[in-house]
């Protein structure tokens, strides 16, 4: 996957590394994964990107974002848009895909791979563009799941494709039951959470949570807390 000592910068969609990952049923432990690149290559940058809904209310991915920009990772947020729909409800949207693009493009002179993790097909002409810099490209996704969570068209462009699930053992903070994307979402437990669904980066729906009193990390302290805040 990589060369000796070559530079390299590591792109995260944040909503889809999260829906992968629960579809393959583990939480991902963000200073694993930290690690697992800095052991690998001269890592330049590592970007991560979500947008983030304003709101006093807590939600998981406030300390998950807060944390990672404390621990080695650069992270791009932007405000998430609130409306309700139709039916009355609570929707979240928000799209990061002009702020990877516009950062890849400016960090591929300076990087001879990038890694992107993400399966959205959308990405494949910034990847031919970045590829035409004289950059190697690596897609990190998966297409051990039912349906695959990645584009055709992504995978082809891509100069190497590493599936998720090949490589989740380097970075996995607990194993959580496989969800499926098809299935209806169960009711919530009760652990003094209230929950909304909403739209991810995406533009998928995901469960927008809120907890009361849960510490929020430090910057010296791993990231302990409940998972980001995904989507379906």
């Amino acid at each position: 996957m990589f060369h000796e000592k070559e530079r390299v910068a590591v792109f995260i969609d944040g909503a889809n590394l999260y829906s992968a990952s629960r579809t393959l049923g583990f939480d991902v432990d963000y200073k694993s994964l930290h690690a697992y690149f800095k052991n690998k290559a001269y890592v330049v940058r590592l970007f991560y990107y979500t947008a983030v809904l304003e709101t006093e209310e807590y939600t998981p991915l406030k300390p998950l974002v807060d944390w990672l920009g404390y621990n080695g990772y650069s992270v791009v947020t932007k405000p998430a848009k609130e409306f309700t729909d139709s039916t009355g409800r609570r929707r979240v949207k928000g799209n990061m895909d002009i702020e990877l693009a516009i950062d890849m493009l400016e960090m591929a002179p300076h990087v001879e791979h990038i890694v992107l993790f993400s399966g959205d097909g959308d990405f494949r002409r910034l990847i031919e563009a970045v590829q035409r810099k004289g950059v190697r490209v690596t897609v990190v996704s998966t297409i051990k799941t039912q349906p695959v969570l990645i584009a055709d068209e992504l995978r082809r462009q891509a100069d190497q494709f590493v599936d998720l699930a090949d490589i989740m053992g380097e970075f996995t903070r607990r194993i959580v039951p496989p969800r499926d994307r098809d299935a209806p979402r169960e009711a919530a437990p009760s652990l003094g959470r209230d929950r909304g669904e909403g739209v991810a980066a995406t533009g998928r729906t995901f469960t927008v949570e809120t907890v009361g009193g849960t510490p929020r990390p430090t910057p010296d302290a791993p990231w302990r807390g409940l998972p980001e805040t995904g989507n379906t």
